[in-house]
């Protein structure tokens, strides 16, 4: 059972407690944001991980470190709009605070000179961090009263989990072969695989959607391609593949992520 599973059934019971009132159609666009942010924060932290073991394996070296910067910033400032938005909700101004415990100590550990103990540690905060962004998606998208804000957190999703399939690629790269990694590897596989699915097929995708998903389908065939090699020893340029492919689907999905907060506020717009 793959980590959100277990999260979903944990909160299962604690949410109906603290379920807020569905949005209002004025405040529809406040909550697309709400849900985008939360997943911009939840893929920042598996990215940052990953661009870490980036620059450490010398993979695009400098530039994986001016994009662990510029990836601090965006989470940041998006964090800090969540926490001054959601400061007069106490069940979603615990969770947020959860959020930016990981997500400062991550960021400062990223920030380090590389070392293996630093690695290992980010990797920990980084699943810790989707453990609680993924909490928080589920209180924000309670308020929702459209399939697109399923849609928003499930595109966001899915751009966290081809970072944490390529920060995996990066661990194994690095020696560490344990079948506890490896299944993991396989298992974020399948979730993505089965998520592009459910995002081809939703029923409120908009043309536009539909055809920056297209783009998401053709980035995910040449990325998991690459990752699939991993059991080659001579596998240098595949991680370099792995990573730059990486942060292509991140752009194309957030392009998705991007159309369905536009569509948010009109589900009924003609398909």
């Amino acid at each position: 059972m793959h980590f959100r599973h277990v999260f979903v059934l944990l909160l299962a019971a604690t949410l109906s407690a603290t379920v807020p009132a569905q949005a209002k159609p004025a405040d529809a666009q406040a909550v697309a944001r709400d849900l985008a942010g939360a997943g911009l924060l939840r893929l920042q932290g598996q990215r940052v991980a990953k661009l870490y073991l980036q620059s450490g394996a010398g993979l695009n070296g400098a530039a994986a470190v001016q994009q662990i910067a510029k990836a601090i910033a965006q989470g940041d400032a998006e964090l800090s709009r969540l926490e001054q938005r959601h400061a007069g909700q106490p069940a979603v101004a615990r969770t947020l605070g959860r959020c930016a415990g990981a997500w400062r100590e991550l960021k400062d550990t990223a920030q380090q000179l590389f070392g293996p103990a630093n690695a290992e540690r980010i990797a920990q905060l980084a699943e810790e961090l989707s453990n609680q962004t993924s909490r928080l998606g589920l209180q924000l998208e309670s308020g929702a009263d459209s399939g697109a804000g399923r849609l928003i957190d499930l595109s966001t999703r899915q751009s966290m989990l081809a970072q944490r399939l390529a920060r995996l690629f990066m661990q194994a790269q690095r020696g560490d072969r344990s079948q506890g990694l490896l299944v993991d590897m396989e298992q974020t596989r399948k979730e993505f695989d089965t998520g592009l699915r459910e995002l081809e097929t939703a029923p409120e995708n908009t043309a536009p959607a539909r055809d920056a998903i297209g783009l998401a389908r053709q980035q995910w065939i040449f990325f998991d391609s690459a990752v699939l090699q991993t059991q080659a020893k001579a596998a240098g340029g595949k991680a370099l593949d792995v990573a730059t492919t990486s942060e292509r689907i991140q752009e194309v999905l957030a392009a998705v992520t991007s159309q369905y907060v536009q569509d948010f506020g009109a589900p009924a717009r003609a398909r």
